[in-house]
This record gives C-alpha cells, sequence and structure tokens, in this order.
C-alpha cells in the first residue's frame, strides 16, 4: 500500500530528541516522531512513597497528559489533578517500562519524576512519550551521578517503543494518526536494549491477526526500535561514554 506520508513499511517518522528543552528540570527533551511531539521531564526529588521507606531504595514514576491543544479539537484540560482512564493507563505503562530498566536499590531513597507532555498529537504519543522519556531519565540520573547521589550506574539497558500495526492488509510500523484510525489491528511495544519485551499491547480493531501476523509484527517493531536506539545514544553521545 501507499502511505499517506511515502514511507516504506518499515520506515520510521522523522525522529529527534531535543535535549536540555527546559531549564529547570534535571532532565528534559522535546522527542519528536513526525509530527508528534512530546515534552518529556525528569525531575529528582529526595524520599519516596510511604510503601518504599527504610528500604533503602529509590522510585521512578510518570505523569502523563495532553495540552488542550494538541489534538484537531480541544482537548478539556485534566482538572484537579484528575486523569481521564487513557492517561492512567499511560502514565502507568511509562512509569514501569522505565522501573524495567533501573536498578533502583542504586538510587538510595530518592523519586524521579517523569512527566510526558504531547504538544502535538499524530499517533503514538505514548510510544513516543517512552522512548523520550529514557533519555531524559538518562539525564537526570547523570546530574545525580555528578552530584553523588548514587551508589553506582542505576541503568541497565536502553528503552524504547514504537506502534506497529495492519492497515489494509499491509504490516505497518510507527503509524501516525490516518494509519491508526484505519488500523485492522495494532499494537504497541516496548522493549530494552537486550532485545526483552517489557510490554506488548495488542488488539484486533477490524479483524481478528494471525499468529504469522503477530510475528511479523513483532519483528517490524523490533527492528524499528533497534534504530530508535540508535537515534538516542546520537543524542546521548557526550553523556553516555562508556556507561551505555
Amino acid at each position: 500500500m501507499q502511505r499517506s506520508d511515502g514511507r516504506a513499511p518499515d520506515e520510521l517518522r522523522p525522529i529527534t530528541f531535543q535535549r536540555q528543552f527546559t531549564k529547570r528540570a534535571h532532565g528534559s527533551v522535546l522527542a519528536s516522531f513526525g509530527e508528534t511531539q512530546v515534552l518529556c521531564t525528569a525531575f529528582v526529588q529526595d524520599g519516596v512513597p510511604r510503601f518504599l521507606k527504610g528500604q533503602g531504595k529509590g522510585w521512578v514514576t510518570a505523569e502523563y497528559s495532553m495540552l488542550p491543544s494538541s489534538t484537531h479539537s480541544r482537548k478539556q484540560r485534566d482538572k484537579g489533578g484528575s486523569v481521564d482512564g487513557r492517561g492512567v493507563e499511560i502514565q502507568r505503562l511509562i512509569g514501569r517500562s522505565l522501573r524495567a530498566v533501573v536498578d533502583t536499590k542504586a538510587m538510595t531513597e530518592r523519586t524521579i519524576w517523569i512527566d510526558c507532555d504531547v504538544i502535538q498529537a499524530d499517533g503514538g504519543t505514548r510510544t513516543t512519550a517512552i522512548s523520550g522519556a529514557y533519555v531524559a531519565l538518562h539525564d537526570a540520573l547523570t546530574w545525580m551521578d555528578e552530584e553523588r547521589k548514587l551508589k553506582k550506574w542505576p541503568l541497565q539497558s536502553q528503552l524504547g517503543a514504537v506502534s506497529v500495526g495492519v492497515v489494509d492488509g499491509t504490516p505497518l510500523v510507527d503509524l501516525c494518526y490516518k494509519e491508526d484510525s484505519r488500523a485492522m489491528s495494532d499494537m504497541n511495544l516496548v522493549m530494552t536494549g537486550a532485545g526483552e519485551f517489557v510490554e506488548i499491547q495488542g488488539a484486533a480493531e477490524a479483524a481478528p491477526f494471525s499468529r504469522d501476523e503477530l510475528n511479523q509484527l513483532l519483528d517490524l517493531g523490533q527492528g524499528a526500535i533497534e534504530r530508535i536506539f540508535a537515534l538516542q545514544k546520537e543524542s546521548l553521545a557526550e553523556a553516555l561514554g562508556t556507561r551505555g
């Protein structure tokens, strides 16, 4: 099939990770997957949630929100700390994905808050948020390391995410909104740099998918995430050094 933007089925949208996008956060990244843009910030605070106190380890948690003008019709702003069901599900996904690659025992009793705010949405906001949040988290941990707030380097692997789906019978990677809205089935994949899956979220939208199609989508997504890893490394080249 001919994609709306002319990409090949396995081709990602143009991706950038613009680090140090804001000055106050300990890590901040404007992550862009095509026209989808998510501001990911990481802020370090002393202390941990009550259920972790006294255990000598830290915590990583996330919040996610879409700004009112991020979609074609104005989205009502979250009020009074209330997040809609979709937002709650996505921020839990971001948090547990990040924790999958962090040794929290190395953080001491400190919390890193990851805030992912969608500035502009064109499909794949959660996967853009996860991929950008990893870069913001890396910068926050680098700051902690420089301030001697870590027992050792906590990141155990990279983390990346991408959407895949079947549109008009063709498996595609990194779906934009037009493609996502027409997908017969779609998935969000989250993987570590070791090639392990953290999360597979998939569902049939218009028609069930076969095991062969599932395998195709997983292979397509893994190849795409490996390219995202390369872009993350390029963005973090100065900070990564030998820590990986």
